[in-house]
């Protein structure tokens, strides 16, 4: 049986260079004594070499899919200077931050220095690399271009990174706003109207109906606001375990968010910029159209979009020529059918479907700024209204009795 690797791990090093200067840094390596020897190599006289501890904090930091998308980037530049696979993996891994990062880096490593090619590497981590990443390295290194291949899903992964991106932000901004809101508006009802409700005890005047209106909110959150979180909680727990499991639950959530107005249009022109991307990717790294689109209905994000896909899919290989199959599903827009099928005429699909991409990326960053640029005076009215309404509500029995005065 064959002996396991040794493990690679990060060194903390101190020593001085030639000429004496001081310096410092960090080194991936299987023990101290291969590090000093490697320093050494570099001219660097090392004074004091030590592994690096575990970070308390660090360790269970996850690896984010722009993390893949950096890593991807890196090694592309790499491997475009000449550098070899296994060296590639052994720099960026001593550069990496997140713990969690470079061990799958270096299992990864592990793998190829094994034997195994860099798909079939990547492959065993589903989780960071899917089937589309997989199937476009494997390309790459069957046909001897890895380097371009990885600059391009390279390009592919930083776009759709930063398309996710702007959705979130178009997502999150008006739910944060909203959170803060109702956390505010809790504070008040809890901790200062009943201040004010002592207050008006000692009127012995009948209060307005406005006042007792907001004094009952309070006193049902005083006493019964547990129920209200607990309720809260339960309903977000049971909706995110719902939607994780049940697939049906999460296409009709993806029907009625495409149907949602603002929000809608947004979710709709990034599922046809993630088509086109995808896409273009894929045929452009001589993926047959065939199997690219089976890549291209899990990229779409949206169920609508999924769908239709598909559809393109089964059309396209009895024969139809594409854009005859997209127009048939209603789900495409003009703009991308007419590049669609200038690409198939002129031999340059990937170039059209790029152009489809980009336009309609630039589409979703208008449309995200326009929201946030709407929902700014929006949200700040809802706020005034809201907490206006509770100072209202407390001096309007003090203005009253000012009154009968």
């Amino acid at each position: 049986m064959a002996a396991k690797s040794a493990k690679t791990n990060m060194y903390k090093w101190e020593g001085k260079s030639r000429q004496g200067a001081a310096m410092s840094g960090q080194m991936a390596g299987k023990d101290a004594a291969l590090v000093k020897a490697q320093l050494r190599k570099q001219g660097i006289n090392p004074t004091k070499v030590r592994k690096q501890g575990i970070q308390l904090f660090g360790a269970g930091k996850k690896i984010k899919p722009m993390d893949i998308a950096i890593f991807t980037r890196q090694m592309a530049t790499m491997m475009k200077a000449g550098v070899p696979l296994l060296q590639s993996f052994d720099i960026i891994a001593e550069g990496v931050d997140n713990p969690n990062l470079r061990k799958l880096v270096d299992t990864v490593k592990q793998d190829v220095a094994s034997g195994n090619s860099f798909a079939v590497s990547l492959r065993k981590h589903p989780q960071y690399f899917d089937d589309l990443y997989c199937n476009l390295v494997e390309s790459g290194e069957q046909s001897g271009a890895l380097e371009s291949l990885l600059d391009r899903v390279a390009s592919y992964k930083e776009k759709t990174e930063a398309l996710k991106a702007k959705i979130k932000k178009a997502m999150n901004y008006p739910i944060a706003v909203i959170a803060i809101a109702v956390i505010v508006s809790a504070i008040l009802l809890i901790k200062v109207v009943p201040q004010f409700q002592e207050v008006f005890a000692s009127f012995g005047a009948e209060l307005p109906a406005f006042t007792m209106f907001v004094i009952g909110i309070s006193e049902f959150l005083q006493s019964d606001g547990w129920i209200v979180l607990v309720v809260a909680i339960a309903v977000a727990f049971i909706f995110k375990r719902v939607h994780r499991s049940s697939e049906k639950f999460r296409d009709s959530i993806d029907r009625m968010l495409l149907k949602a107005p603002v929000v809608g249009d947004i979710i709709y022109k990034s599922s046809v910029a993630r088509f086109g991307r995808t896409l273009a990717t894929t045929f452009a790294a001589g993926v047959p159209l065939v199997d690219a689109l089976d890549s291209v209905a899990g990229a779409t994000g949206n169920v609508v979009f999924k769908n239709a896909v598909m559809k393109v899919k089964s059309d396209v290989s009895s024969g139809m020529q594409l854009n005859f199959s997209m127009r048939s599903t209603g789900v495409f827009p003009s703009m991308a059918l007419q590049m669609t099928a200038i690409g198939e005429e002129s031999g340059s699909l990937d170039e059209m479907l790029d152009k489809v991409a980009t336009h309609y990326e630039s589409e979703v960053d208008n449309a995200v700024d326009g929201l946030t640029a709407l929902m700014e005076p929006l949200i700040m009215s809802v706020l005034g209204v809201l907490i206006g309404g509770l100072i209202i509500a407390m001096y309007l029995p003090i203005f009253q009795l000012g009154s009968i005065v």
